[in-house]
């Protein structure tokens, strides 16, 4: 009779119940500190620079002078909007990674309008159709690939993606169509002597009403998924296609139904950056926002509250990242080297937060015949 020896494994991972919210929010916290160390020893090794100093440029570059904080606020803003956009998606796990060029559709949208109403329209009148052509852009762009999932079931990770460098050489094209040649690389500030269409300054501050505008969408973004039947709805699909169709949910509706929910608000950030920020288009107008959103997203569990804290903190470690390069005079790649230091240990904490690891305690072995 022989005996077959099993060896327990050494370490073995299990799913954790609901964690304690402060306990959570301590692993989080300990996780940053110890980013912070990390990264401290890296900056001592590369640069010989006291870490300290390097935090304090961070703070000054974010909050130095009232300019640097509100940019702080729009960027912000703007990044928590993508963020709020793809999230319904997301939660219904429809992945979507089109969102840089859902909102690529609303600033062309947008644009389009106030180049060609610009002479012949008052300014409110440009500014709501803007609104309008700008939100049914971006719902456009995100219904093309919600349709075909929907009806062929292709790959909507793939087929987004492939939407956003469509909408990149349309830019293109409607940049050779309308650029100043005095402005290389962008068509010029639209509409420069009259500002026709610019959405006006609230309180002398240009950004004050874009703030205000993305802090009620992260309201009504919060409200639809979380008390409403279609969020309801969304989370079921979410959780599972099958059991959505046995309780009676069109499936294909919701996808259809959710992106073009997503495209929209993405045309809303369309709007937001043509109208109220930037007053001009190119193909880097969105600046790679709809890739980093999905991060935005993912770091706050799609919680839309919560995703204001992880959009701040992403806004705040790009701009202090700026600012080290270029007060130190170092190469920006540091600078980058220190974010992602601080992002890896952010995100990696997560783990800990949804797992819990158990360690072999002895060398017991368990037979069998």
């Amino acid at each position: 009779m022989t005996h077959k020896k099993h060896h327990e494994p050494l370490i073995h991972i299990t799913k954790r119940d609901q964690m304690v919210w402060w306990k959570a929010w301590m692993v989080r916290a300990i996780a940053i500190l110890s980013a912070l160390v990390v990264a401290g020893a890296v900056i001592v090794l590369l640069t010989g620079l006291n870490p300290l100093s390097v935090y304090a440029e961070m703070f000054e570059g974010n909050f130095g002078t009232p300019r640097k904080f509100w940019m702080l606020l729009q960027n912000t803003a703007i990044l928590l909007c993508i963020g709020l956009a793809v999230t319904p998606a997301f939660k219904m796990k429809f992945w979507n990674c089109g969102a840089e060029g859902q909102t690529l559709a609303g600033c062309m949208a947008a644009a389009a309008c106030m180049i060609y109403m610009g002479g012949s329209a008052p300014s409110w009148l440009i500014i709501a159709v803007s609104f309008i052509a700008a939100v049914l852009a971006g719902a456009l762009w995100g219904v093309i690939p919600a349709f075909f999932k929907a009806r062929y079931n292709t790959n909507e990770t793939l087929f987004t993606l492939m939407m956003n460098y469509v909408a990149i050489k349309i830019v293109e094209i409607l940049q050779v169509l309308w650029e100043n040649p005095k402005n290389s690389g962008n068509v010029g500030v639209i509409n420069r002597q009259t500002e026709a269409g610019w959405l006006p300054s609230l309180f002398g501050q240009r950004y004050l009403l874009n703030i205000l505008i993305v802090a009620a969408v992260c309201v009504l973004v919060h409200i639809y998924l979380k008390h409403s039947k279609q969020g309801y709805e969304i989370s079921v699909v979410g959780e599972s296609q099958n059991t959505a169709r046995y309780i009676g949910i069109d499936v294909k509706n919701v996808i259809v139904r959710t992106m073009i929910v997503s495209g929209a608000i993405c045309g809303l950030v369309g709007f937001l950056l043509v109208n109220g920020t930037g007053h001009t288009i190119g193909p880097n107008t969105v600046g790679g926002q709809g890739f980093t959103a999905m991060m935005v997203s993912w770091m706050a569990k799609f919680n839309p509250i919560a995703m204001v804290l992880t959009t701040a903190l992403i806004i705040f470690l790009q701009q202090g990242a700026i600012a080290i390069a270029t007060t130190f005079r170092l190469h920006a790649s540091l600078a980058d080297i220190v974010t992602g230091i601080i992002l890896f240990f952010i995100i990696g904490c997560e783990f800990f937060i949804q797992y819990q690891i158990h360690f072999r305690h002895s060398k017991k072995e368990v037979a069998d015949k």
